[in-house]
């Protein structure tokens, strides 16, 4: 039923009396299905399945509350928003072919958009930092554009574009709560974690209370790590999975791209950057990626290594932090 959609989906959204040839699933996704539609021309795109099976994170309470700015992001009406604004924003995003809502016999959100076919940024950086520069200065420029459009409201842009109000009462307190938790999820799963709780959850609370009030947000992808942006034919970078946009603290996307990209993230560097927020979210960032994929492999995600690398390295950063090795 997928393939026969997928193949419906093709021919509307190509055109041309196109049929749908091979259908090669992407790696990397977590949370929905992605797939490359080649038609019998040569022609391509890319589609997006939102449906359960496609979602590989075992469920939780509070999946569904799109008040909590951390929840998965996982629909359509979550994917809208989020490319409405940052097209708004003159953000480059895959542009859009064709939406399909859930029907009865189709019980999934469907999306095909532009394929373009070239290099992550990542792969980019792996192959040629110096060409890779141009690109990484352009992607500082669209930080700057996300970073200028302020919102008096954190959460995410499906929730508060439409005057809605998100749980808790701040950034800083959001990700404290969200912190504990993973810290509690952890220290469950790895018997390291669980030597070091009570100091890693003090160095939390002392973090926090740091942290001065803030009145007003800004854009922010998330989990804007290499492989989340994509570089079309003019070297321009393009934002992916965008799903889970929000306003929130700018200091969370800088961590994020501090941690993932490590030594490239130097051009992305700005001066202002509240260095408390920094200290607290890059403890509660290591947390999250050490929490999270231990979560994940809980279930049947096929690329067990990398994910069982990326907790071990997180969970390591996160003793060296409160001095544990």
């Amino acid at each position: 039923m997928t393939r026969e959609r997928l193949a419906g989906a093709a021919r509307e959204a190509l055109g041309g009396g196109r049929r749908l040839a091979t259908v090669e699933r992407m790696a990397g996704g977590s949370k929905k299905g992605v797939y490359r539609l080649v038609t019998d021309d040569g022609m391509t795109a890319i589609a997006y399945l939102w449906d359960d099976s496609e979602n590989y994170w075992p469920a939780a309470d509070g999946d569904d509350d799109r008040a909590d700015p951390f929840s998965p992001g996982l629909g359509l009406d979550l994917f809208e928003a989020a490319h409405a604004r940052l097209d708004a924003l003159g953000v480059r995003v895959p542009e859009i072919r064709l939406v399909h809502r859930a029907v009865d016999r189709c019980p999934a959100d469907l999306v095909i958009v532009e394929d373009l076919a070239g290099e992550s940024l990542a792969e980019l950086l792996a192959r040629d930092p110096c060409e890779a520069a141009p690109v990484m200065d352009r992607l500082g420029e669209v930080l700057a554009a996300m970073r200028s459009h302020r919102a008096p409201r954190y959460g995410k842009v499906a929730v508060a574009d439409t005057g809605g109000t998100s749980h808790g009462t701040s950034c800083e307190g959001v990700v404290l709560d969200r912190a504990l938790r993973d810290l509690a999820e952890a220290a469950a799963r790895d018997p390291r974690i669980a030597g070091a709780r009570g100091r890693l959850e003090d160095r939390l609370r002392v973090l926090a209370a740091a942290v001065r009030p803030r009145a007003e947000h800004s854009v922010v992808h998330g989990e804007l790590g290499p492989d989340h942006v994509l570089v079309d034919a003019d070297g321009n970078p393009v934002l992916i999975d965008i799903e889970g946009l929000m306003y929130f603290d700018v200091e969370w996307e800088h961590v994020y791209l501090r941690i993932r990209l490590r030594d490239a993230y130097r051009p992305l560097r700005v001066d202002g950057l509240d260095e408390n927020r920094l200290a607290l979210y890059m403890l509660a960032q290591r947390l999250s990626l050490t929490a999270g994929p231990l979560r994940l492999l809980d279930g049947d995600f096929p690329d067990r290594d990398s994910m069982a690398d990326i907790a071990e390295h997180n969970l390591k950063e996160a003793l060296e932090l409160v001095g544990f090795s």
